[in-house]
């Protein structure tokens, strides 16, 4: 058996100039007249160039790739501008996807589409939050009702797992000018990064329903004057805390500052190893070099009076005794309340240890209460949450969410805004909300008394939107931001890891935004010099 000539001219199609280590590996498999050797050869040759696992069964090819660039660009860029062809599975058309990494099926053969297009129009949506399995069976669900009421079938794209992956992935879709996916799922930082390449949806969807969700989210999605995604939902970071072990040591309430939550922490964790919990520790956190250290971070230090990394005006502000205190204060949880392996924890790990029962306190963001309220889960009954400590100046925590948005490359911006519209809407956030679920985007949602008996924490989330939410400099920095965020969580992180102290990462951190955003030096933010003069 050996492979077709059809089938070899499809796939040469979907393998773009960028990568061509894998022109070559398939010549090398086109080539050989024995189709295991070729393929073993093809196989062993992939592996060493590109550093993934390649597989074959029959006439499908698997592609694992860690780095997700074949993935775009074979899957989004290659495959449906060259040939017309839709992402197909073998057994129903959807990509293949694992809990946390994704398969794409290349069909080795004659794609039914190349042509002739399909009567049915198909748009194709790619989402960050696609490694939820909740998230999965909701998200079918959503676009199978879309389907049955507008005729208009929808294929979905998995993303990266981590945020800085995920962005990387879409600027280069977007920027490339790929005619797919269609619709993208935004993140809440990422509307002036993306939006040179994003419709404005004002012209697609009702104002009536725009002005229906919090005017915040509104305001961080529209970039000179553009509305270039819908919010979806509302997410925040927040304290979760053990209620039975609270009670079991004495405490009657959460802590309410950095200071008592270290106090708590530690006198519980001494409490549960002596009892015969070895591995049991008092906070854990995300301390991996990633996005959500950035918002960890921030939190710490916006709660001290330290600033927001860039003011409004774009001017850098990490350089301050405020943010270096709040910096050496997390670098002392690490091995003492905190386990030393935190400074590697990224979302995933630090739930898994806190849904273990092996901790008793957990930053992280509230949608991390739909996971721990499921079916099965050990702490379902035994947890709460409550707004992340105040430091010296106030509470503050991270505003996070997503929505969605169009690209202007879309073959049919009407039918994908009609996506978004359908996701966003209130009706599609009613039917969310009468189970566990992401905050709404819809500020009317939250006092509705059907949907708050599912999901209490509704008003905590709410209570802490309205008082202590903080933002990332993505506004400030523009298309920079990806670049401003790294240097930031770096920074942080050489303190965690005691490679740097919190003065020498901080002066170091100074002067190295300046340099890339080239402006002048200034303290913390002009509100919380502000606030700190006060004190």
């Amino acid at each position: 058996m050996a492979f077709t000539s059809s089938a070899f001219e499809a796939c040469e199609r979907l393998l773009v100039p960028q990568e061509p280590q894998l022109q070559h590996v398939l010549g090398l498999a086109r080539g050989g007249r024995d189709l295991k050797t070729s393929r073993a050869f093809a196989k062993q040759q992939y592996s060493a160039t590109l550093g993934c696992r390649v597989t074959r069964e029959e006439t499908a090819v698997p592609l694992i790739h860690p780095n997700w660039r074949v993935f775009s660009y074979l899957n989004a860029v290659g495959y449906h501008r060259n040939s017309g062809c839709s992402p197909r599975r073998v057994a129903d058309g959807v990509p293949m996807q694992n809990t946390r990494k994704s398969s794409l099926w290349l069909v080795a053969g004659p794609c039914s589409s190349l042509c002739a297009r399909a009567p049915v129009k198909t748009l194709t949506l790619i989402d960050q939050a696609w490694s939820s399995r909740e998230y999965q069976r909701r998200l079918n669900e959503e676009l199978a009702q879309f389907t049955q009421q507008t005729g208009i079938r929808v294929e979905f794209l998995p993303a990266p797992e981590t945020a800085a992956e995920q962005l990387a992935t879409f600027r280069k879709l977007l920027e490339g000018g790929a005619k797919v996916p269609d619709v993208y799922g935004i993140d809440v930082i990422w509307p002036g990064i993306l939006a040179d390449n994003l419709l404005d949806l004002r012209a697609y969807i009702p104002e009536q329903e725009i002005q229906a969700h919090f005017p915040e989210l509104i305001a961080n999605n529209t970039v000179n004057g553009r509305l270039v995604a819908l919010p979806a939902n509302l997410n925040e970071g927040m304290l979760f805390y053990r209620v039975d072990l609270l009670r079991k040591y004495g405490y009657r309430a959460p802590p309410k500052t950095w200071e008592e939550l270290e106090v708590m922490a530690r006198r519980i964790q001494s409490g549960e190893r002596a009892s015969g919990n070895k591995g049991f520790w008092g906070f854990v956190w995300e301390g991996a070099p990633s996005e959500a250290l950035t918002c960890n971070a921030l939190e710490w230090q916006v709660s001290e009076a330290g600033g927001t990394i860039l003011d409004e005006n774009g001017r850098v502000t990490v350089k301050n005794p405020q943010s270096i205190r709040a910096w050496d204060r997390a670098a002392r949880w690490v091995g003492s309340i905190s386990p030393p392996g935190v400074v590697a924890f990224k979302e995933w790990d630090a739930g898994n240890m806190w849904q273990a029962g092996k901790a008793a306190f957990l930053r992280s963001w509230a949608s991390e209460y739909i996971a721990d309220r499921a079916p099965g889960c050990l702490i379902r009954d035994r947890f709460d949450i409550a707004p992340l400590p105040s430091g010296a100046a106030r509470m503050a925590t991270t505003l996070g969410g997503s929505g969605f948005g169009v690209s202007r490359h879309s073959l049919h911006p009407r039918e994908a805004a009609m996506l978004v519209r359908f996701l966003c809407s209130r009706e599609e956030q009613v039917r969310r909300c009468r189970n566990t679920a992401d905050a709404p985007s819809i500020s009317q949602l939250y006092g509705e008394p059907e949907f708050l008996a599912s999901n209490p924490q509704f008003l905590r989330v709410l209570e802490v939107f309205r008082k202590g939410i903080v933002l990332r400099p993505s506004r400030s920095a523009g298309k920079m931001y990806p670049d401003v965020s790294r240097a930031y969580w770096e920074a942080v992180h050489a303190v965690l890891t005691r490679k740097k102290s919190a003065t020498q990462a901080a002066d170091e951190l100074q002067d190295e935004l300046e340099r890339m955003l080239k402006t002048p030096t200034v303290g913390a933010n002009a509100e919380f010099d502000k606030t700190a003069a006060q004190r």
